[in-house]
């Protein structure tokens, strides 16, 4: 395999196919957006609370953040099969682990820690390599790559609830953790980059096209730039709202619309499809509109999806549906504006070290949609009142938006 041919046939049509290896991949790492079905079980079981039983999913994608960042020089530098793979063997090994807690202090050791810490570093490969591939492309190619992460419910939600049901809470990661092992270590064989030099046959690099830095900056160069903070305080709001979302999923549709425990596991799946197909979206809208415009449309989704829930009650079915699949959308379509923009504003250079960076976004929004959601069922009782923040941080992000998001200068 060559820079000119992959998989036996051209390199133009071969890069398609390291897509589709990097969309399974993401299937297996974005089984953590199914943690919602695991929060009661282990509520249950260890007798806690709301907040504690959060402590699992946010410590595990502030973790996942952190490592996607100490992950891209050695991609950059190993190439990404071999971080991949190694990041496969520890997300298996983290859920595999879980299996064995005797409390939920264990979980988030296992679970949290190890488990997000593998799949942060698997994760930045599939994009890098995307990203590489498709100069032309960025924002279809990279969204393609991440649809499996979120669409991962979509599947890893019924299997986890079947299985949960059959099993029991506990096995059912251990399971989980052999299947993701196995699956994201052979999938990883393939990937790599371009040889260098390599471009698209019949494509030539833009001057300084729709915003795209006509030169490459590096780490250092781009977080002194007002756009690097633009995105990356957007990114935090947008995954603040979309994360504290996904966490509360299904306890928000028994307890605040009344619905049962199956609907609400199959509510999930279908707002999994929103997750999923907000990242080619949002990243095709983002190559054609610009990061910015991008960026304001997807807080106007949460802003009213914030509205709609504070209205929300029993029996509000249809009215949930609608502003939970807004929540999943948005957070899909920031992990493609978020890597496109990366990329657009500050080239591909040591590309998984920038995105890395501005990945740490995604940590943090983790924290705070973790203590919103949680602080609001234990302290006020009803995670009704989670939605009030949410409604301001995505006023705030608008006008963030309008204001940083450009094209960047060199300071």
């Amino acid at each position: 395999m060559s820079g000119s041919k992959l998989f036996g046939m051209p390199a133009n049509a071969g890069r398609w196919l390291l897509v589709l290896l990097g969309l399974s991949i993401n299937i297996c790492l974005g089984a953590v957006y199914a943690y919602s079905v695991f929060k009661k079980p282990l509520e249950a079981l260890f007798n806690i609370g709301a907040t504690q039983s959060n402590l699992p999913f946010m410590v595990f994608l502030a973790v996942f953040s952190i490592f996607t960042f100490l992950a891209g020089r050695f991609i950059d530098k190993l190439g990404p099969r071999n971080v991949m793979i190694l990041g496969g063997i520890i997300v298996g090994i983290g859920w595999i682990l879980t299996k064995y807690a005797t409390g939920i202090g264990m979980v988030i050791f296992t679970y949290g820690v190890i488990g997000g810490a593998g799949v942060g570093i698997v994760y930045g490969g599939p994009v890098a390599v995307a990203a590489r591939w498709f100069p032309d492309k960025k924002g279809l190619a990279v969204g393609l790559t991440l649809t499996g992460f979120g669409m991962s419910a979509l599947i890893t939600a019924p299997i986890a609830k079947n299985l949960i049901a059959s099993e029991g809470v506990l096995p059912t990661f251990g399971l989980m953790g052999i299947a993701f092992l196995v699956i994201v270590v052979i999938l990883s064989l393939p990937m790599r980059f371009p040889s260098p030099g390599w471009k698209p046959e019949g494509w030539q690099p833009p001057l300084s096209a729709g915003g795209a830095a006509s030169v490459s900056f590096s780490l250092g160069e781009m977080v002194k730039t007002r756009a690097f903070f633009g995105v990356w305080l957007c990114y935090i709001i947008g995954t603040t709202a979309g994360l504290m979302a996904i966490g509360i999923s299904a306890p928000v549709a028994r307890e605040i619309v009344g619905l049962d425990a199956g609907t609400a596991a199959m509510l999930v799946s279908i707002f999994a499809i929103f997750n999923g197909g907000g990242r080619p979206f949002f990243g095709w809208l983002t190559d054609k509109i610009t990061p910015r415009n991008s960026a304001i449309l997807s807080f106007v989704i949460i802003l009213l999806s914030s509205l709609g829930m504070l209205m929300a009650g029993q029996g509000s079915t249809t009215l949930y549906v609608l502003c939970f699949c807004g929540f999943w959308l948005c957070l899909g379509g920031w992990l493609a504006i978020g890597p496109t923009a990366t990329a657009t504003f500050f080239g591909i250079e040591n590309y998984a070290q920038k995105y890395g960076l501005m990945f740490s976004a995604y940590g943090l929004g983790a924290i705070v949609g973790g203590i919103i959601s949680g602080s609001a069922k234990d302290v006020f009782g009803s995670y009704v009142v989670a939605f009030k923040p949410t409604a301001l941080l995505a006023v705030a992000g608008i006008v963030l938006a309008v204001v940083l998001i450009k094209p960047p200068k060199r300071i």
